[in-house]
Formats: C-alpha cells, sequence, structure tokens
C-alpha cells in the first residue's frame, strides 16, 4: 500500500471527503474516479481482494493477452496514488454515523469521512489444500467458471459442490466440456432443483460422496481427488463451488439494509439504505465480475461526488451572510 501524504495534522483528525474499505478492483476505481474529481480520498485495505487470487484474467477488456490479478490492482494502486489518493493498510473494526459523517475504527486509530464507499467483496469458502495458492495459479483449482471456462475447454472437470450454486455451475461449465462431475461432499441434494435436472439431463456425472484429500500436482497438471472410501478420481481441473461469505461487519454495525444472501442493497447510484454510504463489487448482489465492480464504483464515485457537493453548498449556504458596512 502507499503511504499517506504529510498534511502536517494527526490524520485521525482529518475529515476526508471519501473514505473506501477495501482496495480491490472496486475501491481501487472509486479511488480513481474521486481523486479526479478532486476529492481528498482514503483508501483502507487489508490485502485481502479476491482479484489476487486470480492467476490471469482473460475477459478484462484491453488486455488481449490477459493480466495477472496482482499486477492489475499493482498498477490501479499506482494510477490512484498518481491523483492524489492516500492508501493505507487498515482493518476497520467498527464505524458509526457521527451527526452526517461517518467515523470508522481501526487498531491504528479513527477516521472520519463525509461519505463512505463499501467495498469489502467477498470471502470464498476454500478447499482444505496445502498449496492453495500454486494450484490456482497452475489452474488446477478454479473459483470462477465464467472468468475462466474458455481455459478448461474439453477438459475433464470436477466441481466441489452442491445444492442450487453447485449444479447452477457445473451446468454453466457444460457448454465448454462434456466430461463433468460433480462431488456433493456427502451432503444431501433436492433432486427435484431444476439445475441438477439440467446437469443430469446434459450427461452430468455425480458423486454422493465425502472428499477425504485434494491433492494437486502442478508438474503433472492434474487433481488427484481422494473419496472418503479411499477411492482415487483424477481430473484435470477442479471447481470450488462451495460458496462465499460477504464481508459486512461494517455494513451490519452501520445499520445498511442486507439482502437474504447477506450482501448489500443499493439504489440505483449505488447508495444504501443509509445515506452517503455507498457499496460497490462483490458485496453488493450481482455478477461477480471486476469489470462489473469497476463500473459500479464509476456510479457510486460520481454520485458520492455530487452528494459532496450539495452537502457543502448547504454548508456555505448556512453561513451568516455578512452585513454590508455602513457608510
Amino acid at each position: 500500500m502507499g503511504c499517506l501524504p504529510d498534511w502536517g495534522m494527526d490524520h485521525s483528525q482529518t475529515l476526508y471527503d471519501a473514505v473506501i474499505i477495501g482496495g480491490g478492483p472496486a475501491g481501487l476505481t472509486g479511488a480513481i474516479y474521486l481523486s479526479r474529481f478532486r476529492r481528498r480520498v482514503l483508501v483502507l485495505d487489508t490485502n485481502e481482494s479476491r482479484a489476487a487470487w486470480v492467476p490471469v484474467s482473460h475477459n478484462h477488456a484491453g488486455y488481449p493477452d490477459g493480466i495477472k490479478g496482482t499486477e492489475l490492482l499493482k498498477r490501479m494502486r499506482l494510477q490512484a496514488e498518481t491523483y492524489g489518493a492516500a492508501l493505507r493498510y487498515g482493518c476497520v473494526e467498527d464505524g458509526e454515523r457521527v451527526q452526517n459523517d461517518f467515523r470508522l475504527t481501526t487498531p491504528e486509530g479513527d477516521y472520519r469521512a463525509r461519505t463512505l464507499l463499501i467495498a469489502t467483496g467477498t470471502r470464498d469458502i476454500k478447499p482444505d489444500l496445502p498449496n492453495l495458492k500454486g494450484a490456482v495459479d497452475e489452474g488446477l483449482i478454479r473459483y470462477c467458471p465464467v472468468c475462466d471456462a474458455f481455459e478448461a475447454i474439453d477438459k475433464k472437470i470436477l466441481v466441489l459442490g452442491r445444492g442450487k450454486s453447485g449444479f447452477g455451475e457445473a451446468c454453466f461449465l457444460t457448454d465448454y466440456s462434456r466430461d463433468i462431475t460433480v462431488l456433493t461432499l456427502g451432503e444431501n441434494f433436492d433432486r427435484c432443483d431444476e439445475n441438477y435436472r439440467r446437469f443430469v439431463g446434459r450427461g452430468g456425472k455425480i458423486i454422493e460422496k465425502s472428499l477425504q484429500d485434494l491433492r494437486a500436482h502442478e508438474n503433472a497438471g492434474c487433481v488427484e481427488v481422494v473419496l472418503e472410501d479411499g477411492q482415487v478420481a483424477i481430473f484435470d481441473t477442479v471447481y470450488a463451488a462451495i460458496g462465499c461469505r460477504p464481508r459486512n461487519v461494517i455494513a451490519k454495525k452501520l445499520g445498511a439494509e442486507l439482502g437474504e444472501d447477506g450482501r448489500l442493497v443499493v439504489d440505483a447510484h449505488q447508495e444504501t439504505s443509509v445515506p452517503n454510504c455507498f457499496a460497490s463489487g462483490d458485496i453488493v448482489h450481482g455478477l461477480n465480475q471486476i469489470s462489473v465492480a469497476m463500473g459500479q464504483s464509476a456510479v457510486a464515485a460520481t454520485a458520492m461526488h455530487n452528494k459532496l457537493r450539495q452537502i457543502y453548498d448547504e454548508a456555505l449556504s448556512a453561513r451568516p451572510y455578512p452585513l454590508a458596512a455602513v457608510s
């Protein structure tokens, strides 16, 4: 992360125009826009963006040869700092409204802001694997078929999951391969579910057993799956469709409305139910894609800029009008 500029004061006493929680593509896009709107912006991030796990993104526009998630984040951080955004490592543990502003609490101190952008994303439920990051980098373990199913064309694919999300992901993959198996992890599922019936109708296979071990062999380019009974199966790649958990702790503390899936409910301008608090990216219900997150943040940042203009105009008009000198 970048260092905070020295404005010659206690940073905890600085009233920022906008504080952004989260330094992934959503948060950094918001920082770039707001900085170019000439707003005083602070990004608080814990370096846990899902984008950092993307080995190479091939569907992000403008990069025909693909771009690593870490490289994209690096470029976006540099761009945000170039226009004046302050980037700081910080875990926001609490937040509250103080009059019309926000106060955010971190182990390093409190921060105050006129407006807030929550871009905390979600956390994938990951399979238990010693060298998980290496397997992801090699494309042996994948999380997003929308992102990289093209790279899995005609491969032997295993989907770890059950229920609507697991079979839904498996159905999506049937457009890319005819050899797809769903491992239900030993849990019950609804055989009347539409996704299940579609998957079976397309020739999909199902293993109703628990998983004992998962061994990714980078050199061999395959994943060895050990089932509960000791049976071993080999696959070219594995998709983890176990689910994800929205990082919504701060949203809850602020009292923002959440949907049934735990993600934030926003309006057409990405504003939450809390006035002057906006949200974008995977923490908002929708398609979990970098391009979507960036578009949402462009909308949110523009709305925040307009809100700030209104806030400052109202503050200016509330000042006592100076009396003209009497001659």
